[in-house]
C-alpha cells in the first residue's frame, strides 16, 4: 500500500483533479469499458486507473494524459499540427529566458 502523502494541495487543484477525474471516468463508462480494459489499453494497472477516477494527486501525469487520451478526452487541442506549434512556441520562448533562476543576494547594511 502506498504511503499517505502529507502534501497539501490548493482548493483549486483539488477541484481541477476531481473534474479532470469526473471526465475520465464518464468517458470510460461511455464507452463501456472496465477498468481492467482500460488499464490493460494504457499499460497501467487497474488499482492506478482507480486512483486517477478518484482525482488521487499522486497519480504520474503521464499515466493521467495517457488515460484521457486513450479515452478520447481533448487536453489542448484536437489538431496534432496546432498542438505541435504550440509546443515549439513554447520551447523558444523558454530558449530566450535564462537557464536558471537564482535569488539576489542582498547587500548587508551595516552602516550605523
Amino acid at each position: 500500500m502506498a504511503k499517505a502523502s502529507n502534501r497539501i494541495y490548493s482548493h483549486y487543484t483539488r477541484e481541477a483533479l476531481e473534474l479532470f477525474a469526473a471526465l475520465i471516468r464518464e468517458a470510460r463508462l461511455e464507452k463501456k469499458m472496465t477498468a481492467q480494459e482500460l488499464a490493460d489499453r494504457s499499460g497501467i494497472s487497474r488499482g492506478l486507473v482507480q486512483r486517477i477516477e478518484k482525482a488521487d494527486p499522486s497519480c504520474a501525469i503521464g499515466s493521467v494524459f495517457e488515460v484521457a487520451s486513450i479515452l478520447g478526452l481533448v487536453l489542448f487541442d484536437s489538431d496534432e499540427h496546432s498542438l505541435a506549434e504550440k509546443r515549439a512556441l513554447a520551447i523558444s520562448k523558454i530558449a530566450l529566458m535564462p537557464k536558471s533562476v537564482r535569488k539576489t543576494k542582498r547587500e548587508v547594511d551595516d552602516d550605523f
